[in-house]
């Protein structure tokens, strides 16, 4: 479990909000981009990033993966 309250998705660089045009994010969700993209069990699917709350948390978080100011 992450003791680091800072330890959160929105605090990683590889959070991406998938703001578009200037947008606002949607809500809490964004996109994992630590990862590569998921394959879909269709021929023609396209991969997919794994979705996550900016509140969510994962076992790769370290100091050097927050996103820079």
């Amino acid at each position: 479990m992450a003791t680091n309250p800072s330890a959160n998705c929105r605090s990683c660089r590889y959070f991406d909000d998938h703001k578009l045009n200037g947008a606002s994010a949607q809500g809490e969700e964004g996109l994992c981009r630590f990862n590569p993209p998921v394959s879909q069990p269709e021929p023609q699917g396209h991969g997919l990033w794994p979705v996550v709350s900016a509140q969510d948390w994962c076992g790769h978080f370290s100091p050097e993966m927050m996103a820079g100011e």
